[in-house]
């Protein structure tokens, strides 16, 4: 999966995997992560979500990536906000208060750029790579923030030969082949959301569950 996809995705607004509202189940499940206001979070892939806003109410520190310049100017532009623009070697990093969003390639990030990191929320980054890429992507989480205290995944699973991803569907077994060697991985919640899914329904996906998982160091 090439960056272009994602610029013509966002260029052209296909962004459906994009929440207007915070996201329901972060707000349900993050207390279970037992941070407090002094602690920093990284969203990978984190678009325009408004969970950056939520999570940043909530914590000392926001720090996001993102593939997508529009992406980012867009989240800065919709919630009315004026960051300081800095351009660097590998990133556009856009600061406004504790939210830090670097614009760029996910895998060129190194653990200076997300020190003080002990949280991680992904909710559409992990189901937005195919297979071969998830598994770079779970290495490299693993190399960013050696020190994580916990992590909450959201993932979707529906029987993949019925809808091109992405979103990809990620069964319960794949989150376990990624992260149960560091992790001891709760599952949360699982819903049925093919009801509330019409644009899945319409490709013609005959199942749909959303998963929400907590990560926490054994």
């Amino acid at each position: 999966m090439k960056h272009e996809f994602w610029h013509e995705r966002w260029s052209k607004n296909e962004i459906g995997f994009h929440l207007k509202q915070t996201n329901p189940f972060l707000q349900k499940h993050w207390p279970k992560l037992q941070a407090t206001q002094r602690d920093s979070v990284f969203i990978p892939l984190c678009g325009k979500s408004h969970d950056i806003l939520w999570l940043a109410n909530q914590l000392d520190q926001v720090i996001g990536i993102e593939i997508s310049q529009k992406a980012t100017d867009d989240f800065f532009a919709e919630n009315n906000l004026t960051p300081t623009i800095t351009q660097g070697k590998r990133f556009i990093e856009y600061k406004y208060e504790n939210i830090t969003l670097l614009c760029g390639d996910f895998f060129n990030l190194t653990p200076n750029d997300v020190a003080g990191c002990q949280f991680t929320y992904d909710r559409a980054s992990l189901i937005a790579l195919p297979l071969e890429m998830r598994i770079d992507y779970a290495k490299k989480l693993s190399e960013l923030i050696p020190n994580e205290k916990s992590r909450l995944l959201i993932t979707i699973e529906y029987p993949q030969h019925e809808m091109t991803g992405p979103p990809h569907s990620v069964p319960p077994e794949e989150v376990q082949l990624h992260f149960a060697e560091q992790f001891d991985i709760t599952t949360l919640e699982s819903k049925d959301i093919l009801n509330e899914s019409q644009r899945f329904k319409d490709k013609g996906v005959t199942q749909m569950v959303e998963h929400t998982y907590l990560l926490t160091k054994e």
